[in-house]
Parts: structure tokens; C-alpha cells; sequence
């Protein structure tokens, strides 16, 4: 019943264009629904704040930088909502949701941005003098709901605007000042960033889908010793180099996350909660406003979830396609329905196929990751590993490792900080995910092959500080080199001045 209300819901949107075949559009319903397809989920204990959690909800994959006149807003008919489960039973606690609404400022300009030009000045604000030519402009609201659905309005009296893309240096003369006033501080030192990224995932993502058919550069998918141990260098092409993505940061309090409502130590079972992000869009589409249950957006009818993300990579690579829509619209309370694709991986299957050693059915040692397990939760008992249930668990009492000096393979090298433990944003989720699926949490010695596709940092370098990802790809300067292409060297990072 649910997929079959998603269904309808998606026949009352407008027609959605193709886009580049994606690793982000994981299940057959959010390939046609690109708005709500949720690309990445990384949460993660800030570096500069030990007592915060970073959240990073990242949607709407493969954003050309240059692709105007309207660019890529939030959509209005969305939901967007992250979720926290602090008592280990697989349902939320804490939800923070956040909606948009849009502006048209300037509806005779032809145009989303436009400045420096006679009679319009440059953007170099969000509102006020120098926004002028911002002409679709989004703002939004967080709400946290807690309890028996208490609600809390945390944006508080401020309006919050979204960051727009990267237009260009005519149009957006100082793109990290302007980007820098989207950065809001709310109550209770939260804080938060909604806008228009560069992509920080990073993959080769045509040879993966190539039958994992991976560069010699990158040992054909076996990496030396020497590209394995290097933290900073690619030696395949990023295929996000150079797209955007449109991202909501929130930095909130652990204390105000926790089941006990404080920071724990990393062996207090309470130090551990699991999170994900969901995308949800009303039932209904309506010309007008009517009705008590209309939204003030245009919409009406019930929420109906469209995709949920916690692990990266479970419904892309251990799913099946059959099953695809299913998990993403169902609850993660349900996912033992789906506990077979985990015991039993084909991925398992595949690497074996190729020559790369695997461990046997049943892979009880995946559980770790839908279930609330040590070593992420030392304090754990038998009784406290909850449901199946497909949760990004982080345990907060384990001190955050300083970007500089983070290992990309988190808990596999050695920094307890990393993923799976959580998921920060220079995480290598593909190398980890397809050695634990191979087996090197059964057995290191027999099953560590050092799988990878060669692609081991981010093509942007991150933020040093909140929201930490990378600015927008500017839409003039910014273009994406094929072989034999004129122009200037490939650098991998998508970025070519052209003077």
C-alpha cells in the first residue's frame, strides 16, 4: 500500500528529466524522483567541538555547476528529516525536520541569479542591499520533534536562507563570503548550513559498474600496498569531480540526542545512537491552497516516505533491484524482511567470481552494521542489539580524529573515529564496504584484500571548519575533461579557469 501511495504521489509531480546513470540513484523510484534521491548520509563527532554531532544530509545527484537559468532549489514538496534512535530499538526519538519555501524576487529577469550587469549589482549578500539580483531565493525552517511528537521551532525569530550555487565571479564576485552568511547559529549552540556543495563522495564510478571492471592504475581493483597506505592522492578518475549536490548540515549537542540527556564515556551503551535521513512528499498535489490539511506550499494529504539512507552503499550494492523500492519506503524496523541479501551477499559472490578470496554464507559478521554490536558499542549486551534494522550507529564517547589526520579506511586502519563507527566525509566508503563484504571482519589474514578502485580522497578539499564540506563548483570555470580534450590539464578536481 505504501508504494503503491508513492506511486500516485509521483504521478501528480511534474515529469522529471533524465540525468547521468548514477551510483546515488540507487532504487528504481528515486531514479525518477531526483529531488528527493538521497545521495549521502555522513554523521560524525566535530573535530573542533567533541561535544557536538555533525549531520550531513546530501540530495540531488550529479548538479551540472553551470546548468542555469534555474539552477537546483530544494524542493518546497519535500520533507526533509533526520533521524536519531537513542534506546536501540530501531525507531526514532529525535527528528529534525526541515522544509523550504521559494521566492520569485525578480519574475521578469530570465534568470534564478543575475549581477553586474546595468541596474543590478553584483550578489554578494542573501538579503538586503547586494541581493538584488537573487531572484529565486529559498528560506527554510528546523523543527526538532522529541517525545509524544513535541515539536520545537529552533530556527527561532531568524530567517534562514539557502546558499545558492556557484554562478560564476561576474554574477558572485565572493563566493566564500556570500556562502559564509548562510552559516546560521541557533539556540542551544546548534547550528546550521543548507545549500549547494561540491559533491564530496568519491568514486570511479564506471569501472565499478563496468562488471567491476577497475583501472590497472588501481592494481584492476586490487590495490598495492603503496596505493592502499596513501590518504591524499587519486590514482582513478573521481566520476563526482567537478558535479554539486545540494546539502543540509546540522550540528547539534549530544547531550541533547542521548536517551540520558548527557555525553557518555565510549563504554556506556548510551554513548551510541543510529541515525538516518529520510525524504517524504505529501499524497496530494493541488493548483491552490484549500483545506485544513494543506501545507502552504500547495500541498495536501498525508506524508508518504519516498527513501531512507543510513549505511552507504547497503540498498546500492546488497539489495536486490526487486526489492529496491520496498526498502526504500519501508521503516528500518522492518528490515528483517531484507536480512537475506546481508547473510548472503551476490557482491560476495562477484569478488569471488574474479579470483578475490571470501568469506562463506552465512555472514553473520555484516549484522554489525544493522544491529547495535561491539566494538561501535562495547557496552552492549546480547539484549541491547535491538532489530535488524539499517541504522548509521556512532558511538559518541569515542573522541573525533582532526580531518588532517583522518585514515580513509576509519575503523579498518586503525581510527576508531571513522566509518563504520559513524561516517565522516573523507571516509573511503567503497574500499571499507567491499572488504567487509569480502570478509575481512571474519577473518584478516584470509580475507583482507586490500579491494579498492583507486579513488581514495574527496576531488574538493573539505572545509576546515562547520559545515566542512566544499564550497559549490563555480558554473563559468568549471568543466569536466574527457580524454584528448582541449582546454587545460585534467587536474581530477573539475575545476578549469577559463580566462
Amino acid at each position: 500500500m505504501r508504494l503503491r501511495t508513492l506511486i500516485t504521489t509521483l504521478a501528480f509531480t511534474v515529469a522529471l528529466p533524465a540525468v547521468f546513470a548514477s551510483s546515488h540513484r540507487e532504487a528504481p523510484i528515486v531514479a525518477l524522483d531526483q529531488k528527493a534521491d538521497i545521495t549521502d548520509w555522513y554523521t560524525f563527532v566535530d573535530p573542533a567541538h567533541p561535544d557536538r554531532l555533525v549531520m550531513v544530509m546530501n540530495v540531488d545527484p550529479f548538479l551540472e555547476p553551470s546548468n542555469g537559468p534555474n539552477y537546483f532549489p530544494f524542493d518546497p514538496g519535500i520533507l526533509y528529516e533526520m533521524k536519531i534512535d537513542n534506546n536501540r530499538d530501531g525507531i526514532e526519538d529525535v527528528t529534525f525536520q526541515f522544509r523550504f519555501k521559494t521566492e520569485i524576487r525578480a519574475p521578469g529577469v530570465f534568470t534564478g541569479f543575475v549581477g553586474g550587469i546595468p541596474g543590478i549589482p553584483p550578489i554578494t549578500a542573501l538579503d538586503g542591499a547586494g541581493s538584488e539580483g537573487f531572484s529565486l531565493r529559498q528560506s527554510y525552517t528546523v523543527t526538532m520533534i522529541t517525545g509524544r511528537n513535541r515539536k520545537t521551532n529552533l530556527t527561532g525569530g531568524q530567517t534562514l536562507f539557502a546558499v545558492p550555487t556557484n554562478v560564476g565571479p561576474r554574477t558572485m564576485p565572493n563566493y566564500t563570503a556570500l556562502r559564509a552568511q548562510g552559516i546560521y547559529n541557533l539556540a542551544n549552540n546548534v547550528s546550521v548550513f543548507a545549500g549547494t556543495v561540491a559533491d564530496p563522495f568519491f568514486i570511479d564510478l564506471g569501472a565499478a559498474f563496468d562488471s567491476l571492471n577497475f583501472r590497472s592504475a588501481a592494481g584492476g581493483g586490487v590495490l598495492s600496498a603503496k596505493v592502499d597506505a596513501d590518504d591524499t592522492n587519486n590514482y582513478a578518475p573521481n566520476t563526482l569531480a567537478g558535479f554539486n549536490v545540494n546539502s543540509i548540515v546540522l550540528e547539534v549537542p549530544i547531550a541533547m540526542l542521548t536517551l540520558n540527556g548527557r555525553m557518555n564515556p565510549a563504554t556506556d551503551k548510551n554513548a551510541v545512537i543510529g541515525t538516518y535521513a529520510t525524504t517524504s512528499r505529501k499524497s496530494v498535489v493541488i493548483l491552490r491552497p484549500r483545506g485544513d490539511d494543506d501545507d502552504g506550499n500547495g500541498f495536501q494529504g498525508s506524508w508518504t516516505q519516498v527513501q531512507r539512507l543510513g549505511n552507504p552503499l547497503i540498498n546500492e550494492l546488497i539489495i536486490g533491484t526487486g526489492s529496491k523500492d520496498r526498502f526504500s519506503t519501508d521503516d528500518p524496523t522492518h528490515d528483517a524482511q531484507f536480512a537475506n541479501f546481508v547473510l548472503d551477499p551476490l557482491l560476495a559472490r562477484v569478488f569471488g567470481s574474479i579470483g578475490i578470496p571470501v568469506a562463506p554464507a552465512p555472514r553473520n559478521d555484516l549484522l554489525l552494521l544493522v544491529q547495535y554490536q561491539a566494538p561501535i558499542c562495547p557496552g552492549c549486551s546480547a539484549s541491547d542489539a535491538g532489530p535488524i534494522a539499517d541504522l548509521l550507529r556512532i558511538n559518541t564517547g569515542i573522541p573525533p580524529t582532526p580531518f588532517a589526520t583522518a585514515k580513509r579506511l576509519g575503523f579498518l586502519a586503525g581510527d576508531t573515529a571513522g566509518f563504520p563507527n559513524g561516517r565522516r566525509l573523507n571516509d573511503d566508503v567503497v574500499d571499507i564496504a567491499a572488504r567487509a563484504v569480502a570478509g575481512i571482519l571474519v577473518d584478516a589474514t584470509k580475507y583482507g584484500t586490500a579491494i579498492g578502485d583507486g579513488v581514495n580522497v574527496p576531488a574538493s578539499p573539505l572545509d576546515s571548519a562547520f559545515p566542512y564540506v566544499a564550497p559549490a563548483y563555480s558554473g563559468r570555470n568549471s568543466v569536466h575533461m574527457g580524454p584528448g580534450q582541449a582546454g587545460c590539464a585534467p587536474s581530477g578536481s573539475g575545476i578549469c579557469p577559463i580566462q
